[in-house]
Order: structure tokens, then sequence, then C-alpha cells
């Protein structure tokens, strides 16, 4: 986690921005952790979705049943597969799920080329690591004193909602945001009612995180 946060770093860096806010979606939330404790001066505000703490539980753990049935699926197509590890089974959040995938389809040139096998055994790595911690667990926590916005959602099998509330417990200056019937894509079932929340959020100039 540390070495892709220096590439964040880098880029930031080849852009000459000293501060900014963030949003960190999964992998990227604890990246965003691992920046604020490197550089705190970094961010002024941080939004974090899907993610969890060092020292969290069952963190991306791909391989468990619930998860590896639908991921080995062999009738999965296309993008079949984040419908039913992003969302619920709920028919609600599954058609949640169908107006995310048809505004990823919107765009049509230079999209993003996969990543890979290589790049996913990679971030599994980095995610074993991050599950580990020495001396008192969430301590390091205690220093990102930035506003921080934890959204999340209570149906994530991915990242379950339990690290978030660990976050919103120890982060010193935290909200927390939870939504019902949801998987790991909370942001992306609900983006009317995620945009409003993180707008609200990112106008203030205050160095509260109360909004």
């Amino acid at each position: 986690m540390a070495e892709m946060a220096n590439h964040v770093f880098a880029f930031l860096d080849g852009l000459r921005l000293a501060t900014c806010d963030v949003l960190g979606f999964s992998l990227g939330g604890v990246i965003a952790q691992q920046m604020a404790q490197d550089r705190p001066s970094i961010f002024r505000r941080m939004i974090l979705v899907g993610t969890a703490p060092r020292g969290g539980e069952d963190v991306m753990h791909l391989e468990k049943p619930s998860l590896a049935k639908r991921i080995q699926d062999p009738t999965n197509r296309g993008y079949d597969v984040l419908k039913k590890i992003f969302f619920t089974s709920s028919p609600a959040s599954q058609a949640g799920g169908q107006a995310f995938i048809e505004r990823l389809m919107q765009r049509k040139d230079d999209r993003e080329p996969p990543s890979g096998p290589n790049v996913g055994a990679a971030q599994t790595a980095a995610f074993r690591e991050w599950e580990r911690f020495t001396g008192e667990r969430f301590a390091d926590l205690k220093s990102i004193r930035h506003p921080t916005l934890v959204v999340q959602s209570v149906g994530d099998e991915m990242i379950p909602v339990r690290n978030s509330y660990w976050l919103a417990e120890n982060l010193p200056n935290a909200v927390l945001l939870v939504y019902p019937d949801a998987g790991h894509g909370s942001l992306f079932q609900y983006p009317e009612s995620f945009t409003k929340h993180a707008a609200a959020f990112l106008s203030l100039d205050s160095e509260s995180a109360g909004f």
C-alpha cells in the first residue's frame, strides 16, 4: 500500500498540487489512509467508501465460497460479475447494478483495458498485508485528523461494514453514512444520494467533519 501511495504522491507532485480533497473507494480508501499518514498536508478532506482500516477483518477474501461462486459462475458475461458482487440479490439492488453498468458503457472511446490476473494477485497480496498490524489495533488512525466522511453499505461481502464502524470509531474526526440493501458498490447504487452527501461535505471549510 505504501508503494501505491508513492505513485499517487508522484502524480500529484507532477501536477504541482500541494493539497486536495480525496475520494478513496475500496483499495483507493486504503491508499488514501496511507497517504494521510505519510504526508498529512496532502489532503484537506477525505471521503472513504467501502474500505477498511489497517488491522481490519475479512478484507477482499474473494476465495470465500459466498463470493467465489458468483465470481466463477460460467454464465457470467461482460459486467455480470459486478452485478453479483457489488450489489445485493434484491430486485432493487440488481436494478441499481444494471443502471450502473449502463452508465459504464456510455463511454465508447479510450476505455481502460482490463487489469488482468497479475494486477489482481498484487492487490490481493497488498490487502493481506493490510490486515496485519503491530501494537495497539487501529492506533494509527488516531493521527489522521482530517475531516472524513466514511461511507459503506450493510450488505458488503467484499469489505464488511464492521470495518467502516471501526474507521468511524477510531478516526478522531469522522462521520459515518451507511446505505441499506447495497453491496460493495453503494456509491454506484445510490449515485444521486451519494453525490449530494459528498458535495455537501466537501463544500465546507470547517475543521469538523460534521455537515
